[in-house]
Formats: structure tokens, sequence, C-alpha cells
């Protein structure tokens, strides 16, 4: 989920982090469609592994100190799918993922015995979550779910390769987020779920006008991927974090709405989508990108769960739910989208 975000906000006018062409343009025309193939059966879709198999026999093969050249040779050459979305950005070379092993071989150790047997064996879990989602998404293709070991830098993403679509979880990054077996498999559920949407949005031909409101558009985008995880997994995505923000909700929202604005004024001043200036993308990993290096104080990304309130006020205030989910798919307007949802109405701002 962060890497999807981290590279959304980097781009601004096109989540360019799915690995895929530009998934937003921004004169509010649908991009266009990223390639749709057939999709997966939820009744039989697995977890695939093969490229964290391969990985794990390179790791262990090294003791756990493999070298560029072993990760390059039994790793990435001849890799799946899943590397294939997972390279750019992420793994992006067998130096960069020795050098992050090496920083953490303790990590990508637990990763190789505790997380990937357990990602094995969720393919259940999987299925229901796909069945969910298929009802949420009808006609719309579902994308394969492949599991490799990245970089230390991105959890998931999602992206379509040779017209596929693929959602891709980093097992070592996952692997840190829970201690348990169950908090694991409950954070692989949210994944499942969340980087699904990613790749249904980008198929879909997801319109976002990021380039003239950047933190709305990020916010709702991953919100919608959040508002949909909790949807089909009826489980509140990160229970910590929402306790936490709704115990703040009038200072989060006047917060963020001070950014947007600032945001919206350094756009309207020609501020350039793909090399923004340092203040831009500080405000904008105020609320994204920032798994780890959250402000003091606050829980990682909060725009997500800001996304996420905002896409449940006008889903709930829509008569006609299909449409509303349509809506929020496309968002082809993300300011006509907050306003729909009477979000900002209903908090009470602090006094000056």
């Amino acid at each position: 989920m962060r890497g999807f975000a981290m590279m959304a906000l980097a781009a601004l006018a096109a989540l360019a982090g799915t690995g895929s062409p530009a998934l937003a343009r921004s004169d509010g025309e649908a991009a266009p469609d990223a390639g749709a193939g057939a999709g997966v059966d939820p009744l039989s879709v697995t977890v695939e592994s093969a490229d964290a198999d391969r990985f794990a026999a390179v790791f262990a093969a090294a003791d756990g100190r493999p070298t560029a050249e072993a990760l390059q040779r039994g790793y990435l050459d001849g890799a799946g799918r899943g590397v294939a979305v997972f390279t750019p950005g992420r793994i992006q070379n067998a130096a960069n993922l020795a050098r992050a092993i090496a920083a953490d071989p303790a990590g990508y150790a637990r990763a190789v015995k505790v997380c990937l047997p357990l990602a094995k064996q969720a393919s259940a879990d999987m299925r229901a979550i796909y069945l969910g989602l298929a009802s949420v998404f009808p006609g719309r293709p579902l994308p394969e779910l492949h599991v490799v070991f990245g970089a230390g830098n991105s959890g998931g993403t999602a992206g379509v390769e040779d017209g596929v679509g693929a959602q891709v979880l980093g097992l070592e990054v996952i692997c840190e987020m829970a201690d348990t077996p169950e908090e694991l498999r409950t954070t692989f559920r949210r994944f499942f779920a969340h980087e699904t949407v990613h790749v249904v949005q980008m198929q879909a031909g997801a319109a976002v006008q990021s380039a003239s409101d950047p933190l709305l558009a990020a916010s709702l985008t991953e919100g919608f991927a959040e508002f949909v995880s909790g949807l089909v997994t009826g489980e509140v995505p990160d229970p910590e974090r929402d306790g936490w923000a709704r115990a703040r909700e009038a200072q989060v929202w006047a917060d963020f709405a001070a950014d947007r604005r600032a945001l919206q004024i350094m756009a309207g001043e020609g501020m350039s989508v793909d090399d923004p200036p340092a203040e831009a993308a500080a405000l904008l990993r105020r609320w994204a990108g920032n798994y780890g290096s959250a402000p003091e104080g606050w829980p990682y990304e909060m725009g997500y769960w800001i996304g996420r309130r905002i896409c449940e006020g006008y889903f709930e205030r829509s008569t006609d739910k299909r449409r509303a989910i349509e809506d929020l798919l496309l968002m082809k307007d993300p300011a006509a989208i907050l306003a729909g949802s009477g979000y900002g109405s209903r908090v009470e701002f602090p006094s000056e």
C-alpha cells in the first residue's frame, strides 16, 4: 500500500506507483484502458509464490547474506510477473536488494521462515475476499496475486504486465507490520483487498484530477481502496490509526483542509507535477508515503484515513449504492466527491 502512495505522490498527475501506464489525466477524461484481461476466477484463485520461493532458496544457500550476483542469477533472472511488477521503483536492481538484505538480515529471515508459509496458506482467505470484490465490482476482471521479496520499501503495489492485472505483496515489509500469526492473517487480508482495488482502478481508466488538487486526489484514491477493504473484510483498516484519528477528527480535518488549499495554490501557480518543489513534497508526505516517518505523534499515512471517511460519507448519503461505487471508482471529480460526502460540513472545526 505505501508503495502505491509514495509513487502516486511523486508523480501527482498519475498514480505511477502501480508500474502501469498513467492512471490519471488532468483534463478529467478517463485514461485509456490499461489492458483488462479475463481476470482470475474467485473460486479457484491462489496466492502465487514461485518468485518468493526462488528468493528463499537463494537466501538459504547464502546463509542469509546473498550477494548481488547470486540474487541476480537465482532470483531476478527468469523471474515471473510478480518481480516484473515489483522491480521498478522498489527492488530496482540486484545491488539495491543486496544492500537492503544486509541492512536487515533478521527481518528477511523471519519473513522467509514465518510470513512466506503463512502467505502460501492464505488462498482460502483470498478467495473469500475475491468473492466479495466480485460483488462490489461485477463484470470487472480481478488480478492475479503474487508474493515476492523486495528491498524493504513497499508492502504492496498493483500493476498490469503483458495485459494481465496483478497485485504484488512485499513479504519482508508485511512481516514487520505484525507480530502474531493472527495479526499477519489480518494484514494479508487487508492487503489482498486494498491492492486489488488499485488494479481495478487502473483497468477501469480512473480519471483523477491530481494536477489541480493533488492531496485530495491521492487521498481519495487510497481512501477508496481502504473503504472497499473494509466492506469485503468486515474489518476496520488499521484500528489503531482509526481510533487515534476519530478522537482528533476536527483537528485532523482542519490540518488536511489547510494543506490541501496550500497545494491547490501551488498547482495554480504552475507547480510541476513531475518535479514538485520541496515544500509541496513535504506537505504531501505529511499525509501519505510516510510509513516509518510520519509526523511526530501522528499515525502513518493519515491521508488514507481521511480519504476513507470521505468515501464512506459519499456512499452512505447515496440512494444508489451501485452508482456511488462507480463514482468512487472512476473518481472523475474529486471535489464533487468531497461535496457529495458532506464530510467537511459534518466536522466541527476547533475554535480559533
